[in-house]
């Protein structure tokens, strides 16, 4: 029951275009998560990243699990297209890479510009998010999809492209000068 008041709140993030801002932040995404889930749901929740482990943990919410394990498996096909471009060994470990998300791999690593690249993968990770969204809105389940969801999205608006490049140089300098400098 209390999902359903916490859902009932959340503004949609359907439909949200890339200039507008988004209609709630994460720090009230989770303010208003912790006054309505239990402490399973919560901690469920904050296993929710961008960033998943190379080694498999369990979150407590198929959905989750579903988002790193397919988040985790782009990120070592990554890896793996940028090896193979640069002719060196990669070990994705005992990790299955299917097909189609190797050609994706290899379609933004092949790409000129860092910012369409990622672009690119951001699209390609939403279209994913959408076939684990849950059919029944008010449920745990739902709750999870809209945070991953939100995160998503907060992290693509802080792409910017001047300071994309700046960051860009600044590695390629640091690589080239053979420092150890990293973007800021």
């Amino acid at each position: 029951m209390a999902e359903y008041y916490l859902m009932s709140q959340l503004p949609s993030l359907d439909g949200v275009g890339d200039g507008t801002p988004l209609p709630i932040t994460e720090d009230r995404f989770f303010e208003l998560c912790r006054r309505f889930l239990g402490k399973k749901e919560q901690s469920a929740l904050n296993k929710i990243t961008l960033l998943p482990p190379r080694r498999s943990e369990k979150s407590g919410s198929p959905l989750i699990d579903a988002w790193n394990d397919g988040e985790r498996k782009l990120r070592l096909s990554l890896g793996k297209a940028r090896a193979d471009k640069m002719k060196k060994p990669f070990d994705t470990g005992d990790e299955y890479l299917p097909a189609e998300l190797m050609q994706t791999a290899r379609t933004a690593v092949d790409m000129d510009s860092p910012l369409e690249a990622e672009q690119f993968l951001n699209d390609r990770r939403l279209r994913f998010l959408e076939t684990l969204r849950p059919a029944d809105t008010f449920s745990d389940e739902s709750v999870f999809y809209y945070g991953i969801k939100l995160k998503l999205l907060s992290r693509i608006r802080d792409f910017d492209e001047a300071s994309g490049k700046a960051a860009y140089k600044n590695i390629y300098n640091s690589i080239m000068n053979g420092d150890r400098t990293e973007a800021e």
